[in-house]
């Protein structure tokens, strides 16, 4: 009888991230690898593997002939698409360096990037993200080739700018054997060798270039397999960026090692029609996801009659239940008898609107609120949180679907180890610990101890089953003025299951008192100004007092679980979005404390005057 994974590629057997893909080209060349969007034709386009094949054997000619070397840095800036992986796998096979970027990040912090890294390359999606690069173009003296997916719009003012059809070679002859590319599938020796340098997305300071070796990244993709089975039938949608390590290693490389079909989401505004119509089975994702869907969700029960909510209620509750009773921490209830009419009714429905075949959806990069898992679970999505870092490659610890205690990240994958240290840090060890920080040896050091163990810089507990379960951030703790402590982090989480508030972060570090800075969600706040008969047309109305009450009183109803010296008694409100683009939050949509408490500052200091 066949081995139930000989579908799997080895670690030992790809060696490398490149020796990966031409593995995966020789067993299975005419299947599926990548569905993308054609947006001229207006439908979906599929690519096999040995289509990929061809054109990275093209990627890599060109390459060769701007004269990169191995160990050159590579940049790029793409959506997720086949080329992105065209260009990813090409540059892999020379030896070369891939630096990846986020499409929406600042020229500012690309230009950095590019110069920290020493990049010889940046390839673009569009003629419009370079032309945002106009004021930083004079510090990128030291690319030598500036590549656009699209065709240019007119001719370009800049030599070293190309479109890639007009970079790449001619079509080579597909059946002259002349097409292969050049790999290193089975060179143990090129797999410590560095691979990529991923920018963290640092909420304070410049961003540190964390260098992954391809077996970092390959022994982390292989050993979440453990947790999870994957199999060459399955498919994934891709819509977190690339850029991003959770989607890069369990999205991209991982869906090689296994042979499962890939989808490229065409953007979050259409990601329920993506979800509809290529009914993915695997779903990676972070919480602000997963927390939009439960969001849009309960505004509509909401709106509805008070019976609908009712029903969708007594669904997640009932099948929570079923779901503790199927992992053994609960016990059989009568009301189990209900589910098949409540998951006709309810359950059914809702997870057809994500595709319907839905076999796991994996969460990582944050807390996922244990209230919006429950509500995923109990309509039968097994939702699977997982924990890790950039520097781990980036998962540590992670659910399964037969060990799944949602409000842990999990234990560890196969080959990683974790322990508890000083302050109650994490402490991480294996093969997925990165090489180190690039050109930063004082960064490095203060990561990583000599024995080989990373300070993740998070506070843990690990219970006897060894479940993972994070606490807090070292150093992210408000210490007020009469010497109590809080964690910002689990406040704002709190606040946020109000559907009124959109962001937030907390104040009150040497205060005497807490505050809050909310952005709300437009549309609640017009229903809100609405009940109380205010003028929501009047933006100057979130800086008056009457409002300002309301909000704090909305906050309180949140904050009740935690200790009465975590009240918040100043609030301060505001419409604008923080974003990416005006430098509030980072690639991975994590909050800059400091950048927003710059920006606010006169509204602070009027909170807080005389005290």
């Amino acid at each position: 009888m066949p081995d139930a994974n000989d579908h799997v590629i080895s670690v030992d057997e790809a060696a490398t991230l490149d020796g990966l893909f031409g593995a995966r080209v020789k067993r299975t060349p005419q299947g599926i690898a990548y569905r993308d969007y054609n947006q001229q034709h207006e439908n979906w386009r599929d690519y096999t593997w040995a289509q990929i094949d061809h054109q990275v054997a093209r990627w890599q000619a060109a390459l060769e002939k701007d004269g990169l070397k191995a160990g050159d840095r590579v940049g790029v800036m793409l959506r997720n698409s086949p080329e992105w992986v065209i260009f990813d796998q090409a540059a892999l096979g020379l030896g070369l360096v891939v630096v990846p970027l986020y499409t929406q990040d600042r020229p500012d912090n690309v230009a950095y990037i590019v110069n920290d890294s020493g990049c010889k390359v940046l390839l673009f999606g569009t003629n419009e993200q370079w032309a945002t690069f106009t004021e930083v173009r004079s510090q990128l003296g030291e690319l030598v080739r500036i590549l656009i997916v699209e065709p240019l719009s007119g001719t370009p003012d800049e030599p070293r700018v190309k479109s890639v059809e007009q970079w790449l070679p001619a079509q080579l002859d597909y059946r002259s054997g002349e097409t292969k590319h050049v790999s290193s599938s089975g060179d143990s020796d090129r797999g410590a060798t560095l691979a990529t340098i991923v920018y963290t997305s640092g909420t304070t300071g410049k961003p540190k270039g964390v260098m992954l070796s391809h077996k970092n990244i390959l022994t982390n993709a292989h050993g979440c397999l453990t947790k999870m089975t994957v199999r060459a039938d399955d498919s994934f949608l891709s819509f977190l960026p690339l850029s991003h390590t959770f989607e890069r290693t369990v999205g991209y490389y991982l869906a090689i090692m296994c042979g499962a079909t890939t989808s490229f989401a065409r953007g979050i505004p259409q990601l329920s029609e993506d979800l509809q119509s290529q009914r993915p089975t695997m779903l990676i994702s972070v919480p602000r996801i997963y927390e939009r869907i439960w969001g849009a969700i309960r505004a509509k029960l909401d709106e509805g009659p008070p019976l609908r909510k009712k029903l969708f209620l007594t669904a997640v509750d009932v099948g929570f239940a079923r779901f503790e009773h199927q992992q053994g921490r609960g016990s059989w209830k009568l009301s189990f008898l209900l589910w098949p009419i409540l998951n006709a009714l309810v359950a059914s429905k809702v997870l057809a609107r994500l595709g319907g075949r839905m076999r796991a959806a994996m969460s990582g990069g944050a807390a996922l609120p244990p209230d919006i898992s429950r509500v995923f679970i109990g309509l039968g999505l097994p939702v699977l949180q997982g924990y890790g870092m950039t520097e781990t490659s980036p998962v540590a610890c992670a659910n399964s679907p037969s060990d799944n205690l949602p409000a842990s990240v999990g234990t560890t994958i196969a080959g990683v180890q974790v322990k508890i240290g000083d302050n109650n840090a994490l402490l991480i060890k294996g093969p997925n610990v990165m090489l180190g920080y690039w050109n930063n040896a004082a960064a490095t050091a203060a990561m990583m101890q000599a024995d080989g163990w990373l300070n993740s810089g998070d506070t843990a507990r690990i219970d006897a089953q060894g479940h993972v379960f994070i606490t807090g951030r070292i150093k992210e703790i408000i210490v007020m003025s009469n010497g109590e402590k809080l964690p910002p982090a689990d406040m704002e989480n709190a606040i946020l299951r109000d559907p009124l508030f959109e962001q937030v972060m907390l104040l009150g570090e040497g205060k005497p008192y807490l505050s809050v800075i909310v952005v709300l969600n437009t549309e609640q706040w017009n229903k809100f100004a609405a009940e109380k008969g205010w003028p929501a047309s009047a933006k100057d109305l979130v800086s008056t007092k009457d409002v300002e009450r309301a909000i704090v009183e909305r906050v309180a109803l949140q904050l009740k679980e935690f200790p009465g010296y975590a009240q918040v008694r100043r609030a301060m409100v505001s419409l604008e979005p923080w974003t990416m683009e005006n430098g509030l939050l980072t690639p991975t949509l994590k909050l800059k404390r400091p950048k927003v408490m710059e920006k606010f500052n006169a509204e602070i200091d009027q909170m807080y005057a005389g005290h």
